[in-house]
């Protein structure tokens, strides 16, 4: 899941920026150490292995290992923070950030379901019944509702239903009412559609449910819609939920105003107008605020190639505009390649461990198309993930981080040197810390996820093993695990006494499907899935283009 934060705060910081007219007026050219060949890996020293049949090893003690910290996690979270949202593991305590429907109970429903968590399960199942989506004292955000919520019913649902139907024994009631409630969210929620265009409002007010007014919304939180939408559709044979979504995401396919709205073929600015349609600014990145759009494009094509192929040709058009522009590599690591953000035509070297689901996205791609271009991309921004973690004192990656590309001009106003106290770990590690914050995130994991799983490589593995025992041994504390201060101080700084509710949902699940046996949801080449993650890692059912609701045909 990505927090909108990146983007946001890139818009505010911006505006100091003084930008060379000439730099703003035309593209930038062709980034000459990203000249990937269609039919070549990354680079001319990196074979890469075939991903039609790679070969997996399951690992059952450090399975059994990421399962112990979640129950950890759960037992802490179930004994002092259910039914509320998120745990404070240090003071024990509990907080409603997420309109206090359970949203750790409802992020860990199919994840334990994944684990075999039978316990925790029947305490997740015999919650779902009794959220009321019907009322809440907070404002209610359409994203992360839809991501957190109705994504982990609709998984949850899926799974029950489909692969994991054998080994449990649930009545029809105990699994209709999931979907029950999910239909019961969404009920509540459309009104955030109704607009003038169809974007919807992503701020609500239930009781009863209505827009806050606002003018615009991200890329991001209306871009990320379309598929938890859709399944619903196709779940429940009603098409009204697919058609909001996708007529909201038919501006974001089609820009009105390209000239600001669409700076280089593809790749988008984070603001929209409710009102007219029309793309307020031109400043994005692979970040928060416009990302996980971008992940969708390709993943909708994935879930139905038959109805989606649009969203397909539309993520070609970003990955392979990420390629010619935006990929950069520092100065004192130019065997580092990382994305940079962009604002109207103007590069800026500076990214996030958000941006960091990237790799992964651009693997999935390759898998699905059948390309390794975008694979060898992919593998090369998974191995600069990695560089921002092994960099760290505490081994885990910044919540931002910047560099200095080794092609545009040193004295440039966006290619400016590290700060003085920064010079030495920038010499070293190829990147300095911005915010050296720690918030339990999931994406550097996600894309090693997506690499083992393309390549069948152990040392996919070995990182991520890595990952967990540097998050284990630093966030662990009181009765879970913690958000961190500053990840390049000992003991990361600190803790923010904050367990997230995506550290069931992601983490949890991406760290243990990297060890476990074969399954239904595990991510396979081409068009062989039978599953596709949210951007919350909830797994989906894809429709494949051969049904459209219901049922489980293996």
């Amino acid at each position: 899941m990505r927090i909108l934060c990146g983007v946001a705060a890139f818009l505010a910081a911006s505006h100091s920026v003084v930008v060379v007219v000439v730099a703003a007026a035309e593209a930038p050219q062709q980034r000459k150490h990203m000249a990937w060949p269609s039919a070549e890996p990354a680079s001319a020293n990196q074979k890469l292995p075939s991903y039609r049949h790679p070969k997996y090893r399951p690992d059952r003690k450090r399975a059994n290992a990421v399962k112990q910290a979640f129950r950890i996690s759960w037992d802490g979270y179930y004994k002092h923070a259910f039914p509320h949202d998120s745990l404070r593991p240090v003071s024990n305590s509990f907080e409603d950030d997420r309109n206090g429907w359970g949203a750790s109970a409802v992020d860990a429903f199919s994840t334990a379901l994944i684990m075999g968590e039978h316990k925790i399960i029947d305490q997740i199942l015999r919650y779902i019944p009794d959220i009321n989506f019907n009322h809440t004292d907070s404002e209610v955000s359409l994203f992360e509702t839809t991501i957190r919520y109705l994504g982990g019913l609709l998984s949850a649902y899926d799974l029950i239903t489909g692969p994991l139907k054998p080994r449990f024994d649930y009545s029809t009631h105990q699994t209709s009412i999931i979907l029950h409630q999910a239909v019961r969210l969404a009920d509540n929620l459309k009104v955030a559609f109704d607009t003038p265009t169809g974007i919807p409002d992503n701020d609500l007010f239930f009781s009863p449910p209505r827009k806050k007014g606002s003018t615009s919304n991200g890329l991001a939180t209306a871009g990320t819609l379309v598929l938890e939408w859709t399944r619903l559709s196709d779940l429940t044979g009603d098409p009204q939920y697919a058609r909001l979504a996708q007529k909201a995401e038919k501006y974001l396919l089609h820009p009105k105003n390209p000239a600001m709205g669409e700076p280089f073929p593809g790749l988008l600015g984070s603001s929209l107008n409710l009102e007219t349609g029309l793309f307020e600014d031109g400043a994005g990145g692979w970040g928060g605020g416009t990302d996980s759009f971008y992940e969708y494009l390709i993943k909708m094509y994935l879930y139905d190639p038959s109805r989606f192929s649009v969203y397909r040709d539309r993520w070609v058009l970003a990955a392979d505009s990420s390629i010619r522009y935006l990929t950069s590599h520092p100065t004192t690591r130019p065997d580092l390649t990382f994305l940079a953000m962009w604002r109207n035509r103007t590069l800026h070297y500076f990214s996030e461990h958000l941006a960091c689901f990237s790799g992964g996205t651009f693997i999935l791609g390759g898998l699905i198309l059948d390309s390794p271009a975008y694979l060898g991309l992919g593998l090369d921004l998974v191995a600069g993930c990695r560089a921002t973690y092994t960099g760290t004192l505490t081994g885990i990656g910044p919540e931002i981080f910047q560099w200095q590309d080794d092609t545009a001009p040193l004295n440039a106003s966006n290619n400016s040197p590290p700060p003085t106290h920064q010079k030495l770990m920038y010499s070293r590690a190829g990147f300095w810390v911005t915010n050296g914050g720690y918030q339990l995130r999931p994406e550097v994991i996600e894309s090693y996820y997506y690499a083992y799983r393309a390549t069948g490589h152990q040392k996919y593995q070995e990182w991520v093993w890595e990952a967990f025992l540097a998050v284990n041994s630093t966030c662990r504390v009181g009765s879970g695990y913690s958000s961190l201060m500053d990840v390049n101080l000992p003991e990361g700084g600190g803790w923010t006494d904050f367990q997230e509710s995506f550290w069931f949902a992601e983490v949890m699940k991406y760290a243990y499907l990297v060890f476990a046996e074969e399954a239904p949801w595990q991510v396979k080449a081409g068009l062989e899935n039978r599953f596709v993650f949210n951007t919350e890692a909830h797994p989906i059912r894809i429709a494949g283009g051969r049904e459209k609701y219901g049922g489980w045909k293996g």
